[in-house]
């Protein structure tokens, strides 16, 4: 162990090991927090080396979802001093940028989180934030209270900001945070903005000013404004435009519960509801008011299923209530549960709600525009690790479909582009239950998909319809699309790196599986390396991403499947679907072959590191 001395002359006992010695030194200078101070001393005291070295030999990347980890003191965590290091880098680069940046100014958002342990609760990092900002007389569009992820980039393009922050870890455990941000386009920054931005950041660890850690130049400040009345005001006017059957709506028998997850969603979609004439969704009272520890739920991510969604399926039994909608903690997301005549309670997946909201926009949109000619501009976008459910879809109906990498920012950016050439893109998703109805912000949005989902419940009901019997009808039509996805958790990266390269090396050097659960590998797509064995050239025609990991198996029967790291947790994540042509109605075999790829995949490829782990 070795002395050291901060900057307050307090002798400190340190690790020994220089280069953590130079890191922990090296945030005891910057750091004002006196709580995450405190957990450095602790950790140093109990010899914990490992935590240590994890906490602040290595730095914050962007992943598919911004800046995300647990809350906490270190380089590799978020924390005042990680948020202030973030939006110094973050000027930096917009400076660059934009000529005008003094005068566009950023839009700053906030959800629930918050942690008594570390104060790193998402109004203070957001405040920060803001005083980075006002502190280098930028002006900041600081929400005053917790707003929906897609409030941020929505007020980016209607305030004409040059840039966004939103302070939300989603649906993450309680003990993460995160650090979203926005392109002046509405859409998550990707490459290069992001590699940018990180390099900004390197050149700008040390903290500015003693301004950049007040809290109060916020409030004091001529150059904040507080955009909440007016963004919700243009918010409710746009989302109007997704609403196609206001008379059926205001009639409709069916009653709704809503669960806000703890988070911020319930006063939003109370208000979206009414906008368009639906009496208000019943909300969870255990889940509808903010609470950063998510008390009711043992996991505050509605995609787990019926598991997390039991208190809203029971208050809709006690309400009669046939539709739960459930927000995650940052209504970015949308989970949807629909009990049947005889058979519980039907949970959607992603995959599912997505078969059913594509066919939805695609009937109002040609109900609204009759010329054939006018389905050549439609897009319909999804990830790569989605159903192809779209893809039937638009090759029938004579629209366009195109994949994405995995993220949001990839499809907020397509959208963009596809704008700028008169194109149209009327739905977007990704399969973990995140919904983009209609274009009018860059993201997914539970708030917007929530009250879309309630319209079309209540016109399938007034044609003698669930929305389960009108899912099947779209699978009869376009052919049986079953998935399966699932995931790993694991917490060692070496185990993750060597099963990953097993993977690339399973028939000799640089061979990939020629077999998966005793069918053919007919194609190999690897995004990590840019392979892709279905082009002559062999290159994937998708985007290069080095820092993870991602491959997909075409197997001989059509069945697609993916494995792949998580952007935002310590998972590998598996995904397979059974594509089937139109009048396959054999499900049961078609739910056996997919179950048997599905078994392959952790058999075959991740099993030989079982102990390393959790299934």
């Amino acid at each position: 162990m070795a002395d050291t001395t901060d900057t307050g002359g307090q002798s400190r006992t340190v690790t020994g090991d220089p280069q953590l010695d130079t890191a922990v030194q090296q945030w005891l200078t910057w750091d004002r927090n006196p709580r995450t101070r405190a957990q450095v001393d602790s950790l140093v005291a109990a010899g914990r080396l490992d935590d240590l070295r994890s906490r602040f030999c290595s730095r914050l990347s962007f992943g598919t979802a911004g800046l995300r980890a647990p809350m906490g003191a270190g380089f590799n965590r978020i924390n005042d001093l990680t948020v202030i290091q973030s939006t110094q880098g973050l000027h930096a680069y917009l400076c660059r940028c934009f000529a005008d940046f003094n005068s566009r100014g950023v839009v700053i958002g906030f959800d629930t989180r918050g942690q008594e342990e570390s104060g790193c609760s998402s109004i203070r990092l957001a405040k920060l934030t803001a005083a980075v900002m006002l502190s280098r007389d930028v002006p900041v569009h600081l929400f005053s209270s917790v707003v929906p992820t897609p409030y941020v980039p929505f007020a980016v393009r209607k305030l004409g900001a040059a840039a966004g922050v939103m302070i939300t870890a989603s649906h993450n455990p309680k003990e993460d945070n995160g650090y979203k941000v926005y392109w002046c386009n509405g859409a998550q920054i990707s490459s290069p903005h992001d590699k940018e931005v990180l390099r900004c950041i390197e050149e700008h660890l040390e903290p500015w000013s003693a301004s950049c850690w007040d809290q109060d130049l916020v409030d004091g400040s001529s150059l904040r404004t507080d955009p909440l009345i007016h963004i919700n005001s243009c918010y409710m006017d746009e989302l109007a435009s997704l609403c196609f059957h206001r008379s059926l709506n205001s009639s409709c028998p069916l009653k709704f519960v809503h669960s806000s997850f703890h988070g911020v969603g319930h006063s939003f979609v109370q208000e979206a509801f009414q906008v368009f004439g639906f009496a208000p969704p019943i909300p969870v009272p255990e889940q509808k008011d903010p609470d950063p520890n998510f008390s009711s739920v043992r996991c505050p991510n509605p995609e787990e299923g019926e598991s997390v969604l039991e208190l809203s399926l029971l208050l809709a039994e006690r309400e009669n209530a046939r539709v739960v909608l459930a927000t995650d903690p940052d209504a970015d997301r949308l989970a949807v549960a629909e009990r049947g005549d005889r058979c519980g309670w039907k949970v959607f997946t992603g995959n599912e709600l997505a078969a059913l909201l594509g066919w939805w926009m695609l009937f109002n949109w040609k109900e609204n525009h009759p010329d054939p000619a006018d389905t050549q501009r439609v897009y319909m976008l999804a990830t790569s690790v989605s159903s192809k459910i779209l893809r039937a879809l638009a090759r029938a109906e004579g629209f366009h479909f195109e994949e994405t990498l995995p993220g949001f920012k990839w499809i907020g950016n397509r959208i963009h582009d596809l704008s700028k050439t008169g194109n149209q893109v009327i739905f977007a998703f990704e399969e973990s239950i995140g919904f983009l109805c209609g274009s009018m912000v860059p993201e997914k949005d539970g708030v917007s998909a929530a009250v879309v989902v309630a319209e079309m419940a209540a016109y399938l009901q007034n044609q003698n319809l669930s929305l389960n019997q009108q899912l099947h009808n779209i699978y009869t039509t376009y052919g049986y699309h079953l998935s399966k996805t699932s995931y790993v958790t694991c917490n060692d990266p070496p185990t993750i790196q060597r099963i990953f390269s097993r993977i690339r090396n399973f028939e000799g050097d640089g061979l990939y599986p020629k077999v998966c659960g005793g069918l053919c590998v007919i194609h190999v797509r690897d995004v990590t390396t840019g392979y892709d064995s279905s082009h002559a050239d062999l290159r994937s025609v998708l985007p290069v991403l080095r820092n993870s990991q991602m491959i997909t198996f075409t197997l001989q029967n059509g069945v697609v499947a993916t494995l792949r790291t998580s952007g935002t947790e310590p998972k590998i994540k598996y995904y397979a679907e059974f594509c089937a042509a139109p009048g396959q109605s054999d499900v049961r075999r078609l739910e056996e072959e997919l179950q048997g790829v599905t078994a392959a995949l952790l058999n075959e490829f991740l099993q030989p590191d079982k102990n390393h782990l959790i299934i």
